[in-house]
């Protein structure tokens, strides 16, 4: 059996309309979109608009990893986590990055790589989180927001993929940056390392 042609991309593409906001929230924008479809049909598109976020897998001196536990209301449970944040309007990921380690663990590394992008949801969200490896971290004050509560610890690369496995870890930026780290660990895939105060963010 022959293998299907792959459909070029325009002949994929959506193309809107008419919008209509829903909603308009501290950061969080809701849409509704009337979209004439590929075969000149419409249809209507739900999502919500976000500024963006970075997710940092911080490795300290002794090989362990650098993890939170925060109760996320929407799934009223607490959550284990890589260190991540929203960006501010017009930040620099790289930046990002650097404050959220900092503001949420206390810690500052003195090098940092820049992995990719992914896209968190993308049948309701344009939301891209950029993904940063850090190392050589000092450790120090947090600074966290007001009503921000989280706790930090160290964990391994077997205890992550272990919680992994049974279901203690279930965070979709996370579980994207085992597969990262999986495979760096492995010497599959290559980083390019810069000291902090180059400033690139590579993204």
């Amino acid at each position: 059996m022959s293998k299907p042609a792959t459909p070029a991309p325009s002949a994929l593409v959506e193309r809107c309309v008419a919008s209509e906001p829903l909603f308009e929230g501290a950061f969080l924008r809701a849409f509704r979109d009337q979209v004439a479809l590929p075969d000149g049909s419409l249809a209507a598109r739900e999502y919500v608009r976000h500024p963006g976020a970075v997710v940092v897998i911080a490795q300290a001196d002794d090989g362990r990893y650098v993890v939170e536990r925060q109760y996320r209301y929407p799934v009223h449970r607490v959550m284990l986590e890589f260190p991540a944040g929203k960006l501010d309007a017009g930040e620099d990921p790289f930046v990002c990055g650097q404050r959220e380690l900092q503001e949420e663990t206390g810690f500052r590394a003195r090098e940092w790589a820049y992995a990719g992008a992914m896209h968190l949801a993308i049948a309701y969200s344009d939301e891209v989180i950029h993904i940063f490896f850090a190392r050589g971290l000092v450790a120090g004050a947090q600074a966290l927001d007001a009503g921000e509560f989280l706790e930090v610890e160290l964990m391994t690369l077997a205890d992550l993929l272990q919680a992994a496995q049974t279901g203690a870890l279930t965070d979709a930026k996370s579980l994207s940056c085992l597969l990262w780290l999986q495979n760096v660990h492995a010497g599959t895939w290559a980083l390019d390392w810069k000291t902090a105060g180059e400033g690139d963010s590579g993204a």
